[in-house]
């Protein structure tokens, strides 16, 4: 007998849907704030359907789209739930819709309304450009493969290079305390 598709499922159920073992989703919820479940006696996990979608779209960031965890946390943190679980569920309307939102939301003040004073200011604006990996789109010159002669690594990819080695290193403490 199916489920109705707003109806709460288990680490088992999410698991099997999203192809994904349960020790997965267990680390992934250390991760990401945003994956909730609710928990019963005995702390046994009933995932929401909204859960289950934001899910989705986090696997398909970390695992089709090659980003790292703090990569999806960045997104998350910029672009809200609603535009992974766009992502997830393959919506490309709603994520141009969200992003140009976002856009629209940062679109600098008319000229009448800009601060007078340098006192009044937005501090901290960025030094860097903002790397555009969502779907490798914008790459920049450094980015991309290193020769063995250059003898140097960009800052995004030795940035990248200690994101996946924390990740690595948190895996294998996590094995360790199963052993």
């Amino acid at each position: 007998m199916d489920k109705s598709p707003d109806a709460f499922r288990t680490i088992s159920e999410v698991a099997e849907e999203l192809d994904l073992p349960q020790h997965v989703l267990r680390f992934w919820e250390t991760r990401f704030n945003q994956i909730k479940p609710m928990k019963r006696g005995g702390g046994r996990r009933y995932y929401r359907p909204q859960d289950v979608e934001l899910i989705k779209g986090i696997r398909h960031m970390l695992y089709d789209q090659g980003y790292t965890i703090k990569g999806v946390q960045k997104l998350l943190r910029e672009n809200g739930n609603q535009f992974l679980i766009a992502i997830g569920n393959g919506d490309m309307a709603a994520v141009e819709a969200i992003s140009q939102r976002k856009q629209a939301d940062a679109v600098p003040l008319t000229p009448g309304a800009q601060p007078r004073t340098d006192d009044e200011m937005l501090v901290g604006q960025p030094k860097t450009k903002p790397s555009r990996r969502f779907f490798s789109l914008g790459k920049g010159e450094e980015e991309g493969p290193v020769s063995a002669d250059a003898g140097k690594l960009s800052r995004d990819n030795r940035a990248l290079l200690q994101e996946a080695l924390f990740d690595l290193l948190e895996c294998k403490r996590l094995l360790d305390q199963v052993r």
